[in-house]
């Protein structure tokens, strides 16, 4: 464990209950006024923010999440929201509900869980990377020469 006062300490212990910096902050006996530019300082500081991290890893643990669970969760709600369910409509003289003949899907869970699962295989990107192999000195000292030789093609020298 890191070496932190009480308060810092405490801080960690309420802050991954639910993640809420300001919240936590007054759990852990900060003032109300000064809570959130508390909770950022100490969230930016190394020694909080590493044992915040212990903190969840050993809840983690304890209750046996890793990527293995998340990604089969992630394929049972995709195939859950594929199934089609049938509509029904509510028939006001036998009090019931009565199929239409129609179904429908879960489209938005099922695209959500496609997508998250297509961002952990990483086939999407989340930011476009652009990067320029150009060597600027190169072109810049071709831009001379062609300039120069021009310059001496029309009879003016420097």
């Amino acid at each position: 464990m890191a070496n932190l006062n009480d308060r810092q300490e405490r801080f960690c212990q309420e802050y991954i209950i639910d993640l809420n910096g300001k919240q936590a902050a007054i759990r852990a006996g900060y003032s109300e006024k000064t809570a959130e530019q508390i909770a950022s300082r100490l969230l930016r500081n190394v020694k909080v923010s590493a044992r915040i991290e212990e903190l969840q890893k050993k809840v983690i643990d304890k209750i046996g999440l890793n990527q293995e669970w998340v990604l089969k969760e992630l394929q049972r709600v995709y195939s859950r929201c594929i199934v089609p369910e049938e509509i029904e409509k509510w028939d006001y003289e036998q009090r019931q509900l009565i199929g239409t003949g129609e179904f429908m899907f879960d489209s938005k869970g099922a695209n959500r869980s496609l997508e998250l699962l297509g961002k952990h295989l990483g086939m999407f990107a989340d930011k476009l990377k652009i990067e320029d192999t150009t060597n600027y000195a190169d072109k810049y000292k071709a831009a001379r020469e062609r300039a120069k030789n021009a310059r001496k093609q029309r009879g003016i020298d420097q």
